[in-house]
Parts: C-alpha cells; structure tokens; sequence
C-alpha cells in the first residue's frame, strides 16, 4: 500500500524513549503516556508518496513530529493512538511532520526545506544565571540555506527544542535567523548533561 501524499513509516526502536541501561537493569524515567518528551522522534520510511518530489526515499531515517507515535487519553480516559496510527509497525505522516532526514548509506542528517537546526552557546558572563546565550547558535544541520559551523542569531521565540544524538538543538526556520557573526575565540557549544542520556 503507498499513499498519494502521505509517508508511511516505522519506529526506528519502541514507541517511547523512557527508559535508559543502569548497569544491567533499565530505569524507566516516566511513566506517563502524555509527556511528549519521552516520546520516540525516529522513525524509518517504509513507503513514500505516489506525488512527491522529496529528497527523501524509502529505507531513509527520518525524525518526525512527537505526536506521530503518542498515545493519549480522551476525556472519558480511554486510551487512544494517534492519528496518523496505522498498526504498531506502521503510520502516516504528512511532508511536513519530518524534521529532519538521512539517506541509508549517509551518517549525516540533512534538515527539511526552509529550516536548520543550532546548538546553542555556553554563557559568557560571570553573574548570570542563565547557562546559555540567548538567541545565539551554531548551526549544526541544514536544508543548505546555511553553511555547518556558521554562528548565528535567531528571532525570540522561534526555536523548538530536539534531542538528535545526545545534544540539544534548535529547531529554526531559516527567515528566523536574522544574523550571522564572526567567531571571537571564546564560543563554547552548550549541551546540558540529561541530553546526553537521551
């Protein structure tokens, strides 16, 4: 079965992300099924759309919206899948629930058209109590709008936060980045330490 503008894909893994290998036990780190931080982002295309002229093909990884594999419960309490829930092994997306997509023979991720992806800075100042520079990154992944490595600014409230690889990124629409600056030496990549356990 193929979609005419839909993908169809899979959990690369299980359907929520909570739980991570203490040793030889497993810690389940949440147990609710509406926190959408634990759920599973990755995903595998089994089948793309009839009428596309997606870079993306069929075996791609992709990460995808955190509503796609999340269950829920309705207001009598019943427990309900998504919409996009097909079977357990199979959903469908739309072009726009993938953020983010790598080809099978590629280690690299490549963002969607019209967005990138920047891992913000450690502060610089001595009294603050913030831990990162506001509204500053490096761009990490990319639609190729932006070069990798480049140090940019974004508009205020524009950034959706991801966990790709163990480091946290912003998600960011390239006509919300509104500089680019020069590196002064003393830029230093911010990743708080529970990222790196997801």
């Amino acid at each position: 079965m193929r979609g005419l503008f839909n993908f169809i894909v899979s959990p690369d893994g299980e359907r929520y992300n909570n739980s991570v290998k203490v040793g030889d036990k497993d810690l389940i780190l949440n147990t609710e099924i509406f926190n959408h931080q634990h759920v599973n982002r990755n995903a595998i295309v089994l089948k793309t759309p009839a009428y596309t002229d997606s870079k993306i093909m069929e075996g791609d990884k992709v990460v995808v919206h955190h509503n796609v594999f999340r269950r829920w419960h309705d207001v009598k309490g019943v427990e309900k899948n998504s919409r996009s829930f097909m079977s357990e092994d199979e959903y469908i997306i739309s072009d726009d629930q993938i953020f983010l997509h790598k080809t099978k023979d590629s280690d690299d991720w490549s963002a969607t058209d019209g967005f990138c992806f920047v891992q913000p800075l450690k502060s610089t100042k001595d009294f603050d109590v913030d831990t990162e520079e506001p509204l500053m990154g490096v761009v990490k992944y990319t639609d190729g709008v932006h070069e990798k490595g480049t140090l940019v600014g974004f508009t205020p409230v524009s950034k959706y936060e991801f966990v790709i690889g163990g480091k946290r990124l912003y998600r960011v629409m390239n006509k919300f980045i509104t500089m680019t600056y020069d590196y002064r030496g003393k830029e230093e990549e911010y990743n708080p330490s529970w990222a790196q356990s997801c």
